[in-house]
């Protein structure tokens, strides 16, 4: 009897011990939040595409933080990678392009943006996105939260897919994010009955309506609701945020991260 007792024993014991090291996995889709042998072991078991999360440090009015771009991005590709279900999330790509600085033109006319050139931003989404094919990633997705740069990243995906012809990675640029959350929006936001000097490109109603849904505390909502209506000198573009609410930026959310789901499972779909 002393020795099946002693198998049950350390069977329990191993048991145990498995369920422990379970439990001590956390359960994230941010690649940033792993050790390497969980990431192995992720994409062992089928994580195989990569969201690149590319926001950038820029002002956006008075009442806007500047970080508004990577907070709002990390939120939008989590929920996507949560929607894909074999999808995890790399760091956000916070120091983007923003234009000159010798002089200061476009955002960094403003204390706190901060900018790179194009050709830098660029060779740094090539070197991440290579590292990740290295570690055994197929799809690699990147989602640029600003207009700006929207043709680097377009330029970048075309030199990947060349120098990866033949093999069994590929990059990717959904339109479907960006567009969902400019034209997109705005059209959702029009159908209830705002208009286009209230919308606004910029630091507008759109802009603090999304920045409101994924992340309030970036947005000083006394100063903003009481304030005087702002415009370019302020950084804010042909928009009025006074009335921006969490509501109709949840509008907006909801549509970036259904119609980015389903480009990508589409773009994705022969590779799996």
């Amino acid at each position: 009897m002393r020795f099946p007792l002693r198998r049950t024993f350390m069977s329990v014991i191993l048991l145990t011990a498995t369920q422990v090291v379970i439990a001590q996995t956390p359960k994230t889709v941010f690649l940033e939040d792993l050790t390497w042998t969980e990431l192995r072991d992720q994409i062992q078991s089928g994580k195989t595409t990569i969201i690149v999360p590319v926001g950038g440090t820029e002002q956006s009015g008075p009442d806007v933080a500047l970080g508004k771009h990577n907070a709002r991005v990390k939120v939008l590709s989590q929920r996507i990678a949560e929607g894909l279900g074999n999808a995890l999330v790399a760091p956000v790509v916070a120091y983007v392009p923003e234009g000159s600085y010798a002089p200061p033109t476009s955002h960094m006319r403003f204390p706190g943006t901060i900018t790179v050139p194009d050709d830098v931003f660029e060779k740094m989404l090539e070197s991440a996105a290579n590292s990740f094919k290295v570690h055994g990633f197929r799809n690699i997705v990147f989602l640029g939260d600003h207009g700006g740069y929207q043709n680097d990243i377009k330029r970048v995906v075309a030199r990947l897919n060349k120098t990866w012809s033949g093999s069994t990675s590929r990059a990717f640029v959904p339109p479907e994010y960006y567009a969902s959350s400019s034209d997109g929006y705005s059209q959702i936001l029009r159908q209830h009955g705002y208009r286009d000097d209230e919308i606004g490109t910029h630091a507008g109603l759109a802009d603090t309506s999304l920045q409101l849904a994924v992340a309030p505390q970036m947005v000083r909502q006394d100063r903003l609701r009481n304030g005087p209506r702002l415009g370019p000198a302020d950084g804010v573009y042909g928009g009025d945020p006074r009335h921006s609410t969490a509501e109709l930026g949840q509008l907006g959310i909801d549509a970036i991260v259904s119609r980015t789901i389903n480009a990508v499972k589409k773009d994705t779909a022969a590779r799996e």
